[in-house]
């Protein structure tokens, strides 16, 4: 199969408490594995520590539209919307990268977004997903310098504004 075809088998649906397992650790491998390029050791680690249960990731994912893509039971990504159209966490395992699992996961959030009537979308991009969020169609409003368990990082605040004709698009 092409590095960028995105196979048959991944479904996008809600979070399930089972998720949780599989989505700390792709959070985890993610970051390290993949953002690692984009960033420092010492960044990564701060950002995705040793214990990956630093959050709790039933309750922070429950609370949230976190929409997975399942490929027949292994997470290929994950998503966070929040109400006020602020996306948080939103990641891809390194082996389904550039295959468009992330964009079949934001898909799903945007017609989220729409159904509940959300005209802006945000979220802070790393540097390693600004140009995933460039190309769904965000804006940058800022380069910014954040502190993370005692590292400093450099993200994007970035949004989208929700019309009409993007609800077309879902």
């Amino acid at each position: 199969m092409p590095n960028s075809q995105l196979p048959n088998s991944i479904k996008i649906r809600l979070f399930n408490p089972q998720d949780a397992e599989q989505i700390a650790q792709l959070f985890h491998q993610t970051i390290r594995e993949v953002n690692i390029n984009d960033y420092s050791i010492n960044q990564v680690k701060a950002w995705a520590p040793d214990d990956i249960y630093f959050r709790d990731w039933v309750s922070v994912c429950s609370e949230k539209f976190t929409y997975v893509a399942d490929d027949n039971g292994t997470i290929a990504g994950f998503g966070e919307l929040e109400s006020d159209g602020h996306i948080d966490c939103f990641y891809c395992h390194k082996n389904y990268q550039r295959r468009g699992v992330g964009s079949k996961i934001y898909q799903a959030i945007e017609a989220k977004a729409n159904e509940l009537r959300i005209h802006r979308l945000y979220t802070e991009a790393s540097i390693t997903a600004k140009p995933f969020f460039l190309g769904m169609g965000f804006s940058i409003i800022k380069k910014q310098q954040v502190e993370c368990r005692g590292e400093s990082f450099i993200n994007y605040e970035m949004e989208k504004f929700l019309t009409a004709s993007s609800e077309k698009n879902c």
